[in-house]
């Protein structure tokens, strides 16, 4: 049995210092990765080693496998943990890292293929008896016949891409007259987004409801889930506020998706952490939607209502470690909450707003936990996902959970740019999110972004403006002690003002 001595860490931000976090407390020694825009990211500054890789484009740096593998060797490191997005579910750098002779901290690279490819994902579920929507069960071949399978099971129908997901290559079509039109699109969007170009079709759930179910499987053979998450609060088919456990499931419900989802895995033969995802119509039907062969960004909120450490586990399944639980050993102590903090204009379609993070003050408190990325004085650049952190909170039930989130979200202190906090605020203090009647299409549905009357820097030309006046009267204090004011967060001032 390996014994894991040095992990290399191929990926960036939160993600890649919850990695080395878990790694600290196990006394296994971790390595960095960066880009050039990385040189001094903290997760740089947090490792053991680091080494530089490339250049800003992530095809130069975090996606080249023959760089990242080479300072593995370099360094000693007898193991990578991928984390999650750039190459977290490539099966062909799991084959590479398995021929130099390094553990790949996650799923089997045929697992990885078969999950990866949604159309082969369907073929299995239908085998291990998952329900999944109805369509076409493998890719699209004859438009024709596909078009007929959709005048079958009635529009709207979802146009969807057999590779990739988040989103891209997805249509939704609501009349047979623009199929032909939306098929054409998503096969154009899924070519560039994943060099293959493959859709398929399924039916459109009506109300639906994002719940997945986190599972953990070691390798020799036993598999558990870790309940569910709800993730039905999206902008862009991504995810914003996560919650554990949904407030929708009955404990039937729950027994019946979380063996499903165990199912799912054993069907695959899944070794690691992964995560089973499904679609609740709103007759309360679940179907299988994919499933994700890596760590989730929205981990912690199972990690909180468990009190277990995923990527600990990971470390020991991939040293071939047995479980060390078994399926009723595991339980849920209350309710846990995400809200990922995205540097974006909640008023403006989410639309990305880079620039430097002039202040970042984190809240704390009881249950109250942040995973960030960048620190203050650091930039959110356009080359990386603009996530500046995910801040959860938990509670001894739903209801202080929320107030709790609320709390924390108002503490929170960021300007330099504009950030999805108003937008969280939003979403936790809205009757449908309270009461738990909630479903994917909450951003269309509700949110209404107060359109800013003033031109969009003028809360930065408010700011200056204070804290000149600030500086004044600091200047003619007596003496010559130092007076330090603390700057006006832009956010907080924004969102005071638009209250």
């Amino acid at each position: 049995m390996p014994q894991i001595k040095k992990v290399l860490i191929a990926n960036r931000g939160e993600i890649a210092l919850r990695v080395i976090r878990s790694c600290k407390e196990k006394n296994v020694k971790t390595v960095a990765v960066f880009s050039r825009p990385d040189a001094t990211a903290p997760h740089v500054v947090a490792a053991d080693e680091s080494v530089f890789i490339g250049e800003a484009a992530s095809s130069e740096s975090y996606l080249s496998m023959e760089k990242i593998i080479s300072a593995a060797k370099d360094t000693g490191a007898d193991a990578i943990h991928p984390g999650y997005g750039f190459l977290s579910e490539n099966a062909v750098f799991a084959e590479k890292c398995k021929e130099a002779g390094i553990i790949f901290i996650g799923p089997k690279p045929d697992a990885i293929d078969l999950m990866g490819d949604k159309t082969k994902a369907r073929e299995l579920m239908a085998k291990a008896n998952v329900p999944y929507p109805p369509g076409t069960e493998s890719a699209m071949k004859d438009i024709d016949k596909a078009r007929e399978i959709a005048d079958e099971i009635g529009y709207p129908v979802l146009v969807k891409a057999a590779a990739g997901g988040g989103g891209k290559g997805m249509r939704i079509v609501h009349d047979s007259a623009d199929f032909d039109k939306s098929v054409k699109a998503a096969k154009s969007e899924a070519k560039n987004a994943f060099g293959d170009d493959r859709v398929y079709i399924e039916k459109y759930l009506e109300g639906p409801r994002h719940i997945e179910f986190q599972i953990i499987a070691d390798e020799q053979g036993n598999t558990v889930h870790l309940f569910e998450r709800e993730c039905s609060i999206q902008r862009r088919h991504q995810k914003v506020v996560e919650e554990a456990p949904s407030s929708v499931l009955t404990p039937e419900l729950r027994k019946e998706m979380g063996l499903a989802a165990v199912n799912a895995a054993k069907a695959c033969k899944y070794v690691g952490a992964g995560t089973v995802e499904f679609l609740i119509d709103k007759h309360l039907n679940f179907y299988f939607l994919e499933m994700n062969t890596r760590l989730q960004v929205e981990h912690p909120v199972t990690e909180l209502i468990t009190g277990l450490d995923l990527v600990a586990l990971q470390i020991d399944i991939a040293e071939g470690k047995d479980l060390p639980f078994t399926q009723d050993d595991i339980k849920a102590n209350g309710h846990a909450i995400e809200c990922r903090i995205y540097a974006e204009d909640s008023s403006d379609n989410f639309l990305p707003s880079t620039g430097v993070l002039h202040r970042h003050r984190i809240p704390a408190g009881p249950g109250v936990r942040v995973d960030a990325g960048v620190e203050e004085g650091q930039e959110v650049t356009i080359n990386y996902d603009p996530m500046i952190s995910k801040l959860c909170a938990h509670g001894v039930d739903r209801k202080s959970a929320i107030r709790r989130m609320l709390r924390a979200l108002d503490e929170y202190e960021i300007s330099g740019v504009r950030t999805t906090i108003p937008f969280c605020e939003f979403t936790l203090q809205h009757e449908s999110f309270v009461n738990g009647s909630y479903d994917t299409h909450f951003v269309q549905n509700y949110f209404t972004p107060v359109v800013d009357t003033l031109h969009k820097n003028d809360n930065q030309e408010v700011i200056s403006i204070v804290s000149s006046l600030l500086k004044g009267r600091s200047n003619e204090a007596e003496g010559n002690q130092k007076s330090v004011i603390a700057e006006p967060s832009a956010d907080n001032w924004w969102k005071n003002r638009t209250k």
